[in-house]
């Protein structure tokens, strides 16, 4: 029996973007297509098959220690996006003002995916979502440069709605106007998840 399930849930690509130097913005430039390699989107400062671990890890690894890299895209959903835009008053929010790499439509409550689920793009490619994608400060200084006085709603605004993080699993490529197919893993969820959360 396979470990993952093909579901009839399907976004379409309707913005994608790429970073090409973190250390001057973290604002993303938005492309037609782009070419995904091993170590993501080709040309993107969050790529690599490898990374440095960051804050998000430190109750795994020592800030710094070189890991794999899971955080290879980070990947938004076009309805929650508007729903952020919304809190915070804004008549629409630029992906790119959030570093994004690729936007979906059709997705329901796209950042609570199951962790481990796959999307596919047509011709083969495959990402692998990590996980949530928690909201963070960085975003707010260029909302806030584009949006003067909007910054510092941002980070209240995008609770449970700020995306998944994702790594190449199949390279390929990817455009505007593409369906990429939701697959699922086939288990339930562990029944001592609340008990672990809880500490």
């Amino acid at each position: 029996m396979p470990a993952l399930m093909a579901t009839d849930f399907h976004g379409e690509v309707v913005w994608l973007g790429r970073v090409a130097d973190r250390d001057a913005a973290l604002a993303a430039e938005p492309l037609e297509a782009v070419e995904l390699d091993w170590g993501g989107i080709e040309g993107e400062a969050h790529g690599g098959v490898t990374r440095a671990s960051c804050s998000r890890v430190l109750d795994q690894h020592p800030r710094g220690t070189e890991i794999a890299n899971v955080r290879q895209l980070s990947v938004l959903s076009h309805e929650e996006l508007e729903a952020i835009a919304a809190e915070m008053g804004l008549a629409a929010l630029d992906p790119g003002l959030l570093g994004a790499s690729l936007v979906l439509r059709g997705l329901p409550d796209f950042t609570h995916l199951p962790p481990s689920s796959r999307l596919q793009a047509p011709d083969g490619a495959t990402l692998v979502i990590d996980m949530e994608n928690r909201p963070c400060q960085l975003p707010a200084r260029e909302i806030e440069a584009v949006h003067p006085g909007f910054g510092r709603a941002f980070r209240r605004a995008a609770e449970g709605r700020r995306g998944v993080t994702a790594w190449v699993e199949r390279p390929g490529a990817l455009r505007l106007g593409d369906a990429m197919r939701l697959h699922v893993p086939d288990q339930r969820q562990w029944e001592h998840l609340e008990v672990a959360r809880r500490g």
